[in-house]
């Protein structure tokens, strides 16, 4: 049974789509849009991606945090109460953030520096993350194969306007890493000061100024300290592009499956492998959706551990010092009675 030229039309334009040329990769890797340039350079997807994911961002948590925030007295009790079921996620998600992750690591004054710079990593990286499990680039390349055009435009460039995932660009996640470095700079220059920050970079003050032996430990100390340094935001930037992409190409090959099956064999073998494939897919898509949020919490959280690393903890020790001194104040007050 020979299929309709309108039904034909649509199948050869899905499986081009989710086939891509044979080539996986063609879903993952950033592709500039075609004929849209801004100051004379030309504009990739994962630029609009991060332009409308930061005004997303923006707007739900401005929206959230109207919703969270204690009304007027007119409503009685009902005024504590968060209203709407995504700002009462997102205040679960925060205040599990704040108090069991950034704050034991950071301290309360550290973390009140750095905990809006870390929820806007979070929740920043989690929104580019979900956009790029939306197939928006695929239902814009199908609708343009329908209309008859070339699936591909050339020269690493796509019709596309919107959509792909921004993390699986390694310009976008050294970005982001960048701005992890200059978070840890600047806590290390303003907790530790200049001399302390040599300090540290020397292996600390038992080696710098210590025997004589242990001195000639400090140039080492000094380059395996400063290679660290970059090393550091370097991982995290290759650890977040590394697990975007894996993902979505192994994603982009179950889908693909099924296409190739049907260009190849038909549809007497195209539907069992295309059953198969939907169903692997929708699995991987599950654990996809886990490593949006896991991938966009370790970046946060590692971000948090190297700042951590460039504290002296003063405000641990001033508390747990505050601590001792009212436990042994309160002890010296109850001997004194018992004396009396």
């Amino acid at each position: 049974m020979s299929l309709s030229p309108s039904l034909l039309s649509i199948t050869d334009a899905m499986t081009g789509v989710l086939a891509a040329g044979g080539n996986p990769i063609d879903h993952v890797v950033d592709k500039d849009v075609h004929g849209l340039e801004f100051a004379g350079m030309k504009v990739a997807l994962s630029a609009i991606s991060l332009v409308v994911g930061a005004a997303v961002v923006f707007v739900v948590l401005l929206l959230a945090s109207k919703r969270i925030q204690t009304g007027p007295a007119s409503m009685g009790t009902d005024r504590y109460l968060t209203k709407g079921r995504v700002a009462q996620l997102i205040e679960v998600i925060v205040q599990g953030l704040r108090d069991g992750v950034i704050e034991p690591l950071l301290g309360k004054e550290t973390t009140r520096r750095f905990l809006p710079f870390l929820l806007t990593l979070f929740f920043f990286i989690l929104t580019l993350n979900l956009f790029g499990m939306i197939p928006f680039m695929d239902i814009q390349e199908f609708v343009h194969a329908l209309m008859g055009h070339e699936h591909k435009v050339g020269g690493g460039e796509t019709p596309v306007k919107f959509g792909g995932t921004a993390t699986a660009s390694l310009a976008v996640t050294a970005g982001l890493a960048t701005l992890s470095f200059f978070a840890i700079l600047y806590q290390g220059f303003r907790d530790l000061g200049p001399k302390g920050f040599f300090e540290h970079m020397a292996g600390g003050k038992e080696l710098l100024y210590g025997p004589l032996m242990l001195k000639l430990v400090v140039p080492i100390m000094l380059v395996v300290e400063i290679l660290g340094l970059f090393i550091k935001p370097a991982a995290l930037a290759i650890r977040l592009f590394a697990n975007m992409v894996a993902g979505h190409t192994l994603l982009a090959t179950l889908l693909g499956f099924g296409a190739m099956a049907l260009n190849a064999k038909g549809w007497g073998i195209a539907a069992p492998i295309s059953v198969v494939s939907i169903i692997a897919a929708v699995l991987i898509s599950v654990m996809e959706l886990f490593v949006a949020f896991l991938q966009a919490f370790v970046f946060m959280f590692l971000t948090a551990v190297f700042i951590g690393m460039m504290s002296h903890h003063g405000d641990h020790g001033h508390e747990h010092g505050h601590d001792h001194d009212h436990d042994h104040a309160h002890g010296h007050g109850h001997g004194h009675a018992h004396a009396h």
